[in-house]
């Protein structure tokens, strides 16, 4: 990364130019399970909390989330509010890059260089969101995880071993029809 100019006007063009660095570890997580949550409709707070917790298995302060969401926001790549929260053409291009059969982790360890490559073109509005919001989320998440509920965005578990059950047989072949 270049130095910082000392002039006005260049440290405003500089500002501008790396809009998104530094690259937050709570940004690509917010970025990744706004994608997770908001398959099919605008994400919820709900949602991405429980996104967030599938991702990573705890979630970050709302002090931090609160901020992510405004840089996401500011540099073009999550729209809305915290109550209908969407990505933008520019965010789904970088998570339909990410690759689809890869762990969360290295998900998220290559949805980071992305975004560090990433440059927005304009400076957009910034997503409000309050703690209060992100708060009451987090406790409806914790409530639905404790309650009989069932969380659906936990994957299924995969079977230890893929042999077959002791005591099943693969049958023998039909014998050959003659002919008459």
């Amino acid at each position: 990364m270049p130095s910082v100019p000392e002039h006005p006007t260049a440290l405003a063009h500089f500002a501008k130019a790396y809009f998104m660095h530094p690259i937050h570890d709570v940004d690509v997580l917010l970025l990744l399970s706004c994608s997770l949550a908001g398959k099919r409709r605008p994400a919820d707070a709900a949602g991405i909390m429980a996104a967030i917790d599938l991702l990573q298995g705890n979630i970050p302060a709302e002090e931090k989330l609160v901020d992510s969401f405004a840089r996401l926001g500011r540099a073009g790549l999550l729209t809305g509010s915290c109550e209908a929260c969407t990505l933008t053409a520019a965010a789904e291009m970088l998570i339909g890059a990410l690759p689809k059969k890869g762990e969360n982790d290295q998900r998220l360890f290559e949805l980071r260089g992305l975004l560090g490559a990433y440059q927005p073109a304009a400076e957009a509005p910034a997503i409000t969101v309050t703690t209060e919001t992100l708060r009451a989320a987090l406790l409806a998440h914790r409530a639905a995880a404790v309650g009989a509920g069932k969380n659906l965005l936990v994957p299924k578990p995969r079977p230890e071993s893929t042999q077959a059950r002791p005591g099943q047989r693969q049958r023998k072949p039909m014998p050959k029809q003659r002919k008459r």
